[in-house]
């Protein structure tokens, strides 16, 4: 049995979150943000569902994931299938859920050092 705890250096973790905040390591972040498994944390102007757009979603391209995990905020909601049309295109998988949720699933996957990254929206 191992007692150690895993290392994984270089990959973004998320460590705590509350509500309208998203701690990555160490650093706060506040309101939406995405989180790719390597590289700088990136704020996301949109704070809800109704506020995206095809373009929030496109920018993600240029992070290269395999999968993006979307945390809806508070409760489920699902983003409108043409939001994540580019997305879809590239032949990216898309996971929606509740912030929350997102925030664990993306960690382990980034354990795993999966190309992942978290768009989150701030859960309330």
């Amino acid at each position: 049995m191992k007692f150690q705890p895993d290392r994984s250096e270089g990959v973004n973790l998320i460590t705590r979150h509350e509500p309208g905040r998203v701690w990555v390591g160490a650093q706060a972040f506040e309101g939406g943000v995405v989180v790719p498994w390597k590289g700088p944390v990136q704020h996301w102007a949109a704070r809800a569902v109704n506020d995206l757009s095809p373009v929030d979603f496109e920018r993600l391209l240029t992070l290269k994931p395999e999968l993006v995990i979307f945390g809806s905020g508070s409760s489920l909601v699902f983003p409108s299938p043409a939001l994540l049309r580019g997305l879809i295109a590239a032949r990216i998988g898309v996971e929606t859920m509740d912030t929350a949720a997102a925030c664990r699933t993306y960690n382990v996957l980034a354990t795993e050092h999966r190309a992942v990254v978290a768009a989150l929206l701030p859960a309330r």
